[in-house]
């Protein structure tokens, strides 16, 4: 009877970590970037053939780093929003593991928030920026620091409670 009690009780533990980790939402895993400075890279540009895009054509200014993709259902989801943005914030898009003609053609139909659009269509950009999925959203200052990261779709709820203030704060 006691060689059984090892390993049901390994197998009770190992069910208690499970269901522990299991109840965690993934969207709130911090990011290590967050109070670092914003990964330097420079890819091409998505529109403009023989363009780059980097993290440096945005110092001076507070932005957002949106990364997307046309195959994405939650980015479809958020970009209503970020049309919305745009408008008081700039924002540079990273088209992560796309075709190009996809996220082309998806710009083109659905609007283009993006003040440039960065091509990443090997992923190592997000790699960098420690991407687990898409969309994932960035909102880095004039100093070319990170404030905060944004796990799935941005909502106005998360716009309104947590990124606009800090937005505001950064510009002062």
């Amino acid at each position: 009877m006691s060689r059984y009690l090892f390993p049901l009780g390994a197998f009770a533990l190992l069910v208690l970590l499970l269901s522990v980790g299991l109840g965690k939402d993934p969207r709130q895993v911090p990011s290590p970037l967050v109070g670092r400075v914003a990964p330097a890279f420079s890819v091409p540009e998505l529109k403009a053939v023989g363009e780059q895009v980097s993290p440096a054509d945005m110092r001076g200014r507070v932005w957002l780093l949106n990364v997307w993709a046309s195959w994405c259902v939650s980015c479809r989801e958020e970009h209503a929003l970020l049309l919305e943005l745009a408008k008081d914030v700039p924002i540079i898009g990273l088209n992560y593991k796309d075709q190009r003609v996809d996220a082309r053609r998806w710009l083109e139909q659905a609007g283009d928030p993006y003040l440039r659009s960065a091509y990443d269509g090997d992923g190592r950009v997000g790699i960098e920026y420690g991407v687990y999925g898409v969309p994932e959203t960035y909102l880095i200052d004039a100093n070319g620091f990170v404030h905060y990261k944004q796990v799935g779709p941005m909502t106005r709820q998360v716009w309104e409670e947590k990124m606009r203030p800090l937005l505001k704060e950064m510009r002062k």
